[in-house]
């Protein structure tokens, strides 16, 4: 029995979506959940059997998080999530806990923030800067995950003309992830848009870092691996694709028009010069 003037710290359930928050927080994260009462109950969920979740079956023996597997016979699909949720609410109904941490930059998990709230508990979020507003506003304190990540990471040494390099794996290295994340793309002949091939990546690793493989930008990284080409699209950005089987520029069909389109995006390889466009001129 707790003596008089004393006060039971609040019994806390951390929940974390593992397909979307990188194990490198979970020291930080712990600690600061430390300080806002007991974490009675720790899960992280996701598919552990492809090994992307490495680090959260490591964390396992060193923060007692239980790992929640989710198999995902569908890429893409958010089976974690579902799951995270469902647990979720048995937790609300056992009346067991004062609080709940959501660990997930996720806004599908706004609503249940909200409805844990109006059960009369707390909800603390854990979760990226770029959280939308609607998640963060949902939960009664939210804490940026980049906060909680602990040292950071080395600063990059400059080579001798002066630019920074990071140093890491082989570029090489990447090609699976990346290949995987090109397969499951809405591509239009192949070419996607750089932004949503970077989250997607995410989606599929979230512990993916192209500095892990020495280079600052994705964009610089899939130049390095030479398995790539890209245009930049007029009022779409930057567009990327694998390079075609036998070269990196599909051969044009000898009736194909030769004249140069207006606004037609450049294709440039990665990993070579931009190619130049030599003027055709109509006529014999």
């Amino acid at each position: 029995m707790s003596g008089l003037g004393t006060r039971n710290p609040k019994r806390l359930a951390v929940l974390i979506d593992g397909e979307n928050v990188s194990s490198i927080v979970a020291e930080g994260l712990f600690r600061h959940i430390a300080g806002l009462g007991e974490a009675s109950l720790r899960r992280v969920y996701g598919d552990f059997a492809n090994g992307r979740l490495k680090g959260w079956a490591e964390a396992h023996a060193r923060f007692a998080v239980q790992p929640v597997q989710q198999f995902a016979p569908v890429q893409g699909k958010n089976t974690a999530d579902i799951a995270l949720v469902v647990d979720a609410m048995d937790l609300l109904y056992s009346a067991r806990f004062d609080g709940f941490c959501l660990v997930s930059s996720d806004s599908d998990f706004t609503r249940l923030a909200l409805r844990i709230r109006e059960a009369g508990l707390d909800v603390f979020g854990f979760g990226r800067q770029t959280t939308c507003e609607a998640f963060r506003k949902a939960c009664l304190d939210f804490v940026p995950l980049e906060k909680l990540a602990g040292a950071k990471p080395p600063a990059a040494k400059k080579t001798e003309a002066g630019t920074d390099k990071p140093k890491g794996q082989a570029p090489l290295s990447a090609m699976t992830i990346l290949t995987r994340t090109m397969a499951q793309m809405d591509a239009k002949d192949g070419w996607v848009h750089l932004g949503p091939f970077g989250s997607q990546i995410k989606q599929l690793a979230a512990d993916f870092e192209p500095r892990t493989y020495g280079h600052k930008k994705l964009s610089d990284l899939l130049r390095a691996t030479g398995h790539f080409e890209s245009r930049q699209h007029p009022g779409n950005g930057l567009e990327v694709r694998l390079k075609p089987l036998g070269g990196t520029q599909r051969p044009q069909s000898k009736g194909a028009a030769k004249v140069k389109k207006p606004n037609a995006p450049q294709t440039i390889a990665i990993g070579e010069s931009a190619l130049g466009c030599r003027a055709l001129r109509p006529g014999p």
